[in-house]
C-alpha cells in the first residue's frame, strides 16, 4: 500500500534545549546531560527548521510512516530526559524471608529471595543511578530506554519458576514509571 505526497512530523525545541543533526546522527543536549542517537533510514530525513526538528519521509509506505512517528517520539523522549530526566518506582514484596537489595557496582543483588542462599544478580543499564530506601527501590536517568530496561532486569531478576504466583508473590515490582523529573 503506498501513501501519496510527504509526511512530516515536527518536535518543538524547549527552551534550554540544544539540539545538532548531523546527517542521521542527533545529538541533544540539556541542563541535566546530553544524549545522541543515530537514525538512519534510507527514506527518512531528520532536519532543523527554526526551532523545531523535523522528520519527513516522501511517498511513504506503511512502515515509513510509522518510522516518522517513531523517530519524533524518541527525539521527543530524548529532549525530555535532558531537561530533567526519568524516574521509576519499585517496590520490594515478600511474605516470609524478608529480601535484601544492594547496589553493586554495574549490578542489583538481590540476596535471600524466597531463602534462596546464591544472590540474585540484575544488570543496570548505561547511567542509571538505582537508590534502595528500604523496601523502595528507586532508578534515575536521563535515557528513559536505560531507565526502563534496568527496571525490566531487576523484575526479571525476581522471577519464580515452579511456583504458582498467585501464591508466592514475592518479587521487585514496577509500581510507578517513567516519571518526568524537572530539574
Amino acid at each position: 500500500m503506498t501513501l501519496t505526497g510527504t509526511i512530516e512530523e515536527k518536535v518543538e525545541i524547549p527552551q534550554g534545549v540544544k539540539v545538532k543533526v548531523a546527517g542521521s546522527k542527533v545529538t541533544i543536549h540539556g541542563k541535566a546531560g546530553e544524549l545522541s542517537r543515530d537514525f538512519s533510514h534510507p527514506k527518512v530525513k531528520i532536519a532543523l527548521v527554526e526551532d523545531n526538528v523535523s522528520i519527513t519521509c516522501e511517498y511513504p509506505k506503511v512502515k515509513e510512516k510509522a518510522a516518522v512517528g517513531t523517530f519524533a517520539s524518541h527525539i521527543q523522549n530524548m529532549m525530555d530526559g535532558v531537561m530533567g530526566g526519568f524516574e521509576y518506582h519499585m517496590k520490594m514484596v515478600y511474605s516470609h524471608f524478608p529480601m535484601k537489595a544492594t547496589v553493586k557496582g554495574d549490578k542489583v543483588i538481590i540476596e535471600n529471595f524466597l531463602g534462596e542462599k546464591a544472590p540474585r544478580h540484575a544488570n543496570i543499564i548505561g547511567k542509571t543511578k538505582v537508590t534502595i530506601k528500604g523496601a523502595e527501590v528507586v532508578l534515575h536517568g536521563i535515557n528513559v530506554e536505560e531507565v526502563g530496561q534496568t527496571a525490566a532486569n531487576i523484575e526479571r531478576a525476581c522471577h519464580i519458576r515452579n511456583f504458582d504466583p498467585r501464591v508466592f508473590q514475592d518479587g521487585i515490582y514496577i509500581v510507578e514509571k517513567a516519571r518526568k523529573v524537572k530539574a
